[in-house]
């Protein structure tokens, strides 16, 4: 048995049975579903939005089981408009909003399952005072304490702490601004600011242990080193978060 069957044997598909499914299928719906593309084919026109892309990732999304590309009878895949689509949505989720795969597979089964399920809408994009998106690129803290709800103080933590770097400007990226809202919301939540250098810690680990896993084969293709180590944090993403959820629920 390949390692790719294995894995989709232990995955949950993200597409019900056919009996639980909405008249027009799975989403995205209204979407030719005709298999006329090769992967290599889905990988260029996506590339665009998603430069990392590459035909590994795309069949490691399959095995996760987040699309279901037609076979043709010599076994390889070809793709739909919808299958693209679908792609399109888990990607931008999954680089937006730090989405592990679990979560991105649930998103897409409520999706299938509920036709009135309003559409996804894509992440606000930030815009600075004179009018240019900023989404892509670095903002001064004016503009990060503006999008982000957080005070000055709670900013001059965070870079204390490691979990917010201006660059070498005093520029702070779009990742930036996300982790301060992430940061917030846990803070909310009840947890202070400054016990979320456990959470950078942690993450650090696991970085390293990744790093040893990839060395070999980065010392033979950086390219291929750093996609194995992409695919690696995601697979360490969902072990770390139903291992946290585990460890939750035996507190009661």
């Amino acid at each position: 048995m390949s390692s790719a069957t294995a894995r989709n044997e232990k995955r949950p598909s993200s597409s019900p049975d056919a009996s639980e499914l909405p008249d027009g299928g799975t989403w995205p719906r209204g979407i030719s579903r005709e298999p006329v593309m090769k992967i290599g084919q889905v990988v260029d026109l996506l590339k665009v939005e998603f430069p990392a892309l590459s035909i590994s990732k795309v069949r490691y999304l399959e095995g996760e089981g987040l699309i279901s590309p037609h076979r043709v009878g010599n076994g390889y895949r070809r793709y739909s408009q919808a299958d693209l689509e679908r792609l399109r949505y888990a990607l931008a989720v999954q680089r937006d909003e730090y989405l592990p795969l679990h979560v991105i597979r649930e998103r897409l089964a409520r999706l299938d399952t509920d036709a009135d399920a309003p559409a996804p809408q894509p992440i606000a994009r930030v815009v600075a005072r004179d009018g240019k998106i900023v989404d892509d690129g670095p903002m001064d803290l004016e503009a990060l304490l503006a999008h982000s709800g957080a005070s000055e103080s709670q900013i001059e933590e965070l870079v204390s702490i490691g979990l917010v770097s201006p660059d070498v400007r005093g520029r702070y990226s779009q990742q930036n601004l996300r982790t301060v809202r992430l940061a917030l919301e846990i803070t909310r939540k009840g947890v202070p600011l400054r016990n979320l250098r456990a959470v950078r810690a942690s993450a650090e680990r696991e970085a390293d242990t990744i790093d040893q896993a990839v060395a070999p084969r980065r010392s033979r293709s950086r390219s291929a080193g750093e996609e194995t180590a992409r695919e690696l944090a995601e697979l360490v993403a969902d072990l770390h978060t139903i291992l946290l959820r585990r460890a939750v629920d035996s507190l009661g």
